[in-house]
């Protein structure tokens, strides 16, 4: 049996980079009220950004996501 060939992938488009972490957030100002906060990691279609793009650790992010949910509720954020 002949050995495989290395599958090779060029692509024509380059990715757009990340945004550099920023962690100067105080983690007690991540309040469902605090809507100006939330809006920075929420995209224009309201997804939350993930892990890689805030660069929050998980428990930073889950508090995070807590509270954009909660915050959605409260009809404060769409």
């Amino acid at each position: 049996m002949p050995p495989r060939k290395k599958k090779t992938t060029t692509t024509t488009t380059r990715r757009t980079p990340r945004p550099k972490p920023e962690m100067d957030v105080n983690i007690a100002d991540l309040e469902p009220k605090n809507v100006d906060l939330l809006r920075r990691y929420v995209t224009d279609e309201g997804r939350i950004l993930p892990r890689k793009y805030t660069g929050f650790p998980a428990g930073h992010q889950r508090q995070l996501t807590r509270a954009i949910k909660r915050a959605r509720q409260m009809l404060l954020m769409k």
